[in-house]
């Protein structure tokens, strides 16, 4: 089974079975008198999807961590799975695709090739970016 494949189906596993099957079950789990997820944060999740489900779906494939869990939570949200499954495909295949011809165009650059590790960190860094600005911007709203 090929690499695209195998993201398409386990995106698709998690979202509908993982994210629609328990999800709801998991938010409402309480740890002592504390829900595990606030009633709150659910609707707001659902009223996000309902708004920018298919987008996060694609752009979720090009940043670690969300891309984990995006699919577990557009389930939960109870996103439409023809909806999910079809941008779900379209993230798939721009993110393999996409990272295939950024490898192969600049996997041979001579400062690439002297230079990978700290290449392979600043990528990182850069794709953690926007989300550490979304927690800073929620923290200094909060103020």
């Amino acid at each position: 089974m090929d690499s695209l494949t195998q993201i398409v189906l386990g995106a698709s596993v998690a979202e509908a079975v993982a994210g629609k099957k328990f999800g709801n079950k998991l938010t409402q789990l309480k740890i002592g008198k504390y829900a595990l997820v606030k009633e709150k944060h659910l609707l707001q999740t659902q009223s996000f999807f309902e708004r920018h489900g298919a987008k996060t779906i694609v752009i979720a494939r090009f940043v670690p961590i969300v891309r984990t869990f995006a699919p577990f939570t557009a389930g939960i949200a109870s996103m439409p799975y023809k909806i999910f499954v079809k941008y779900n495909i379209i993230g798939g295949i721009t993110w393999v695709l996409g990272l295939t011809l950024l490898g192969y165009y600049f996997g041979n650059l001579p400062f690439v090739r002297q230079h990978f590790e700290t290449v392979i960190f600043g990528i990182i860094g850069l794709s953690l970016l926007p989300m550490i600005i979304a927690i800073v911007k929620e923290k200094w709203l909060k103020k």
